[in-house]
């Protein structure tokens, strides 16, 4: 087995302390859930087929990444803080033998960015080891974690992921087998999950019976068919498997030698898919309701321009988010699209502290102003959202110094009022611009001539879909799963709210 968790935790403590990111440095959008891959092959190389699967899915998580493969009884883990690319080389992945591979690429929600919580979980039951990756977040963690540890659990991470494991491994010590063990456990589970599971036997993959966020199934070749399970479809698009469908809210698929069995193990379903994976989070080539997310988020723009039009020479989006919906925008307004910014897409998440010049000069290590395009131009620069208004308060200012003459900004969703519990890492309550500020308030302290936002009702007409089957608790304060009073006051800052 390798276990590649060698790192001495002190070291991990000292280097959380003194390189904290500033609030003025970090990222102004939700952040990233995380993205799961999961693949039956046997006659394959799996663990490279999964390194590229994670590839595909780095948008979702940048901190850490992990594969774990079953030969047999036996199980090889190798996981570590980093880009995919910066965590697997070729010798790495040589060592993953084995006909099963889960992986995981990592963006930290519950638990905190260290080697420890990297994903997946590995746990040892009366059945053998268990491999979980999970996207989503629980609500009723402390919960879970009074009772694994009234069972003398040994929790090794602080994850909810790992608790999930472990709620399996318990109900495999209580006599049950993998299936039943499963769901059973999964019942005990209140919150957002999308899960791939590895065992010796096949692998699954299930989701909450909001299907809050997404998993989608793939095969591979046909003769015999192979199965791969994906947070997205460009998880399976870059290793040739063609989608099949989605696993759908409170289900569970059991892929094994004798193929792809299916159980609905939550008798009341509800989709409530997360409408920030359409909008922001999940990749636009990658498909669901039968389409690209490119065209949904073209269709934002276009609604956006026909709510709150603009009298400007010149439209462009914030890359790479905000390009389908103000590529949108210009169709429908008749205003001429341009690129005016160009990002640097190799800056990755640094601990090296910029100097106190560099830090006003803002955001020009990531996106960059054409002068020569915006010198004296009337321009709509769109974006997909704004959570808290400190990087778009930079990238005005920095359209100005480039020479723009008026710069009207459009937002291709509602105001982001409410913080999520379900996997997205969103600020306080507190802390959410729109918030504690009217859109006028906000346009003043961007220092932008106009701000519009997209409707509520724009957002979820444009998706085609019954806008019930959403879920919008950022925008509306609406949400589809209870939520423990303890962890609603977390965040909940400006309000009692009722859920």
């Amino acid at each position: 087995m390798i276990l590649n968790n060698s790192a001495d935790t002190e070291y991990e403590d000292y280097q959380q302390a003194n390189n904290p990111m500033n609030s003025e440095e970090r990222p102004d959008k939700p952040e990233e859930a995380c993205g799961v891959f999961g693949i039956y092959a046997p006659g394959e190389d799996v663990a490279k087929l999964a390194y590229f699967g994670l590839y595909a899915l780095q948008h979702r998580g940048q901190e850490s990444a992990g594969i774990a493969t079953f030969e047999g009884e036996k199980v090889h883990l190798h996981k570590n803080m980093g880009l995919v690319s910066q965590v697997f080389n070729e010798s790495i992945l040589d060592k993953l033998s084995g006909n099963i591979a889960i992986g995981h690429t990592r963006y930290s929600t519950t638990g905190s960015s260290r080697k420890r919580n990297a994903q997946p979980a590995l746990v040892e039951t009366r059945l053998g080891k268990v491999a979980l990756a999970h996207n989503g977040n629980l609500v009723n963690t402390m919960q879970l974690r009074s009772e694994l540890l009234k069972d003398n659990c040994n929790l090794v991470t602080s994850t909810d992921s790992e608790m999930i494991a472990l709620a399996i491994a318990q109900e495999i010590k209580a006599g049950a087998e993998w299936l039943e063990s499963c769901i059973r456990a999964f019942h005990r589970c209140s919150g957002a999950f999308s899960l791939v599971i590895g065992t010796a036997n096949g692998i699954m993959g299930a989701r909450d019976p909001n299907g809050i966020r997404p998993l989608v199934i793939g095969t591979l070749g046909n003769n015999p068919v192979r199965y791969v399970l994906a947070s997205e479809t460009c998880g399976l698009d870059i290793i040739g498997a063609e989608y099949l469908r989605d696993v759908e809210p409170g289900e569970l698929v059991w892929i094994t030698e004798e193929g792809l069995a299916s159980f609905h193990w939550s008798q009341q379903p509800q989709r409530k898919l997360c409408i920030f994976e359409m909008i922001y989070f999940a990749r636009p080539d990658s498909v669901m309701h039968d389409e690209s997310l490119y065209s949904y988020r073209m269709r934002l723009g276009r609604r956006l321009a026909e709510e709150s039009p603009v009298d400007a020479d010149i439209v462009f989006g914030v890359p790479d988010s905000g390009i389908p919906a103000a590529i949108g925008f210009s169709q429908s307004s008749g205003i001429p699209y341009v690129e005016g910014l160009i990002k640097n897409r190799y800056v990755g998440r640094t601990f090296i502290q910029p100097t106190q010049s560099m830090r006003e000069t803002g955001i020009r290590m990531k996106l960059n102003p054409l002068k020569d395009v915006l010198y004296g131009k009337r321009v709509v620069i769109v974006d997909d959202s704004i959570v808290r208004g400190t990087t778009s308060r930079k990238l005005v200012k920095a359209l100005y110094e480039a020479g723009a003459l008026e710069v009207h900004m459009r937002i291709s969703s509602p105001p982001v009022t409410h913080p999520c519990f379900y996997g997205i890492d969103t600020d306080s309550q507190d802390q959410l611009i729109a918030a504690t500020k009217s859109v006028e308030d906000i346009a003043k302290q961007l220092e932008v001539d106009s701000l519009a936002y997209l409707s509520w009702q724009g957002m979820v007409e444009a998706t085609r879909e019954d806008p019930q089957s959403f879920c919008t608790a950022c925008f509306t304060g609406d949400y589809p799963i209870s939520i423990p009073e303890q962890v609603k006051r977390s965040k909940l800052m400006l309000e009692g709210a009722t859920v």
